[in-house]
């Protein structure tokens, strides 16, 4: 049974899916949606030619038809619900029952037609962002063709002319339909498959929701005071890893649709720019990185060689950007002495607990009820202990000894013996010191000499 909420975010949808002529339909690709949030391990393709197929985090990519040498797919642009991360939901429009949509993965020089049902309670288009391709194609509402309303079907076609990396969203009611995670990823691989060939080669969008606690549809309005930064509509600790065999050769590639800049950084490797939405970036104009900046609607792909076993971090530099639910408007109280004030306040609220005077992370570890639909600003047990990460942050997780097909988690990296910071102990502390000293160890650390009575 519907309450009021679910009864108004879906009634308008329900209309229009009802207006959808079943005939016209039935001659269409079948709608195929996504059923969890799992990211989907790649599959050779069944028809038409040959690709090494990426993997979409924590999603997946758009089965086709083919039909009389076109490859077709089904887009349906409707409403869905979002698993934030477990705990969170939000009331999401989107296509194919997730948000961002499926990936689409075409081959240069494939003649593609894509038709997109609209399931929303307005009008909407996609643009191919990125492609080359006939003007009536290019999905701009009022300017290169009609809205496409609520409960109609329409047919984009057009020839992947281009090898790359790009995007599709709507071009209508823009602001709106994109605040909502209207969006997905397209991938047109190359004629040959072994050009710029990879071991693993991972997809992923940014964007950025305004979501109150304790509620389930974004603020739309919000120009940049974002609280939810996500990967795929996704923030740690719900984000799956990137697994990768040693010495795999992996590509990640990064698209932004949120409202602002994102400095991705990876730990414990270095990588190069190996392609833009532009196109491919030739090898001698490429330097290493460990960290590129992706600005508002543009794409990266890079790529690196995983010669470094662990769990390595991946993530926007932004700090704000690594947190869950920010509120904007919490007082800052470090260094505030609080006890007197606490006693005042007890007398009122016995349950009453200072918080923030010696930083924020005590916040998350303490477990704090939180209000529903909502998640701590920062939250993930790790190995060795909580973990002050949340939003747009993951790992790149580095094993030996995987099969080329395997993606699962591995579970945490055991480090090996002495390669793990620590507690200096007791006795080390003793013949350290940072006094000048003629006398030095081995690792160049000045050793404190033992007092001689002699001395005085």
């Amino acid at each position: 049974m519907l309450n009021r909420r679910d009864f108004f975010r879906l009634g308008a949808a329900a209309v229009a899916a009802g207006t959808v002529s079943k005939v016209a339909m039935a001659a269409l690709p079948e709608i195929i949606s996504a059923e969890h949030a799992d990211t989907q391990t790649p599959k050779a393709p069944a028809d038409g030619r040959p690709f090494h197929p990426v993997v979409t985090l924590n999603g997946w990519s758009l089965p086709w038809r083919m039909r009389n040498g076109v490859k077709e797919f089904h887009l349906v642009a409707e409403p869905v619900v979002r698993e934030i991360a477990p705990g969170m939901q939000a009331h999401l429009w989107g296509y194919n029952g997730q948000s961002p949509g499926p990936t689409i993965e075409v081959v240069e020089g494939d003649h593609v037609r894509i038709y997109v049902t609209n399931r929303l309670p307005e009008a909407t288009s996609v643009h191919w962002h990125g492609q080359r391709l006939p003007n009536g194609m290019d999905g701009v509402s009022g300017l290169t063709q009609p809205a496409i309303p609520s409960g109609k079907t329409f047919v984009y076609e057009f020839v992947a002319r281009r090898a790359g990396t790009f995007m599709y969203h709507p071009h209508a009611d823009e602001m709106v339909q994109m605040a909502m995670g209207m969006m997905g990823f397209w991938v047109t691989h190359p004629k040959n498959p072994d050009f710029m060939r990879v071991d693993r080669d991972y997809v992923m969008l940014i964007n950025a929701y305004d979501i109150d606690p304790g509620s389930y549809t974004p603020k739309v309005a919000t120009m940049l005071e974002h609280n939810i930064w996500t990967f795929n509509s996704r923030v740690f600790p719900g984000i799956a890893p990137m697994v990768a065999r040693k010495n795999d050769r992996v590509r990640i590639r990064v698209g932004n649709l949120s409202m602002t800049n994102h400095p991705i950084h990876l730990h414990g490797h270095e990588f190069v720019v190996a392609g833009t939405d532009g196109g491919w970036t030739p090898p001698a104009s490429r330097w290493p990185e460990v960290t590129t900046d992706i600005a508002v609607g543009q794409m990266r792909a890079i790529e690196l060689i995983a010669d470094e076993p662990g769990d390595w971090a991946f993530h926007c530099h932004k700090s704000h950007h690594t947190m869950n639910a920010m509120g904007h408007q919490v007082p800052t109280m470090i260094g505030v002495e609080q006890r007197g004030l606490v006693d005042k306040i007890t007398q009122l609220l016995p349950d009453y607990m200072p918080m923030g005077d010696k930083g924020m992370a005590d916040m998350g570890e303490m477990s704090m009820p939180l209000p529903e639909n909502t998640l701590p600003m920062a939250g993930g047990n790790g190995p060795f202990g909580y973990m002050h990460m949340g939003g747009m942050f993951t790992t790149l997780k580095v094993r030996e000894g995987l099969s080329a097909d395997d993606y699962r988690d591995p579970g945490h990296y055991h480090h090996p013996a002495g390669t793990v910071a620590r507690e200096v102990t007791p006795d080390e502390a003793a013949v350290i010191t940072r006094a000048p000293s003629p006398a030095a160890d081995d690792h160049g650390l000045q050793v404190r000499k033992p007092h001689s009575h002699d001395e005085h």
